[in-house]
């Protein structure tokens, strides 16, 4: 049997917006059985990281009053926030992206959650799906 090749774009996490990690992590952790990945906080929010196989989910609890996370739960309750793809080239997919018609929330890759460099998509572009590119 051969080792499938890991490279080329694969799901990195999917972030799931909640409204306090303490509620919905033991469900992940206890009952799922996902073991918990070490996150720095990022962006206004709290972050639980637990490793789905090769991918993570992200829970992502609001630390501030005016960050993105706690406009999502206001607006639309606790969910799937977005989807992060991982590419080999962060600013040639951007590229494609923009030559594409695709609207760019983040124009200039920047440092994410994980310490990699990631930009944003907007929904209005990928099908109401926010869309999150990090590199390897």
């Amino acid at each position: 049997m051969t080792t499938p090749d890991r490279r080329g774009t694969r799901i990195a996490h999917i972030g799931v917006a909640v409204r306090a990690l303490d509620d919905v992590l033991p469900f992940y952790r206890d009952v799922l059985g996902l073991p918990e990945s070490p996150l720095d906080d990022a962006d206004g929010a709290r972050i639980a990281g637990l490793a789905a196989g090769d991918s993570l989910v992200e829970l992502l609890e609001p630390a501030a009053a005016d960050s993105p996370i706690a406009r999502f739960v206001g607006k639309k309750g606790p969910g799937i926030h977005h989807v992060c793809f991982c590419v080999e080239d962060l600013d040639g997919t951007l590229a494609r992206a923009k030559a594409a018609g695709i609207v760019l929330i983040d124009e200039v890759p920047r440092i994410g959650a994980e310490g990699k460099r990631i930009a944003f998509l907007h929904p209005k572009s990928t099908g109401g799906v926010l869309i999150e590119l990090s590199e390897y």
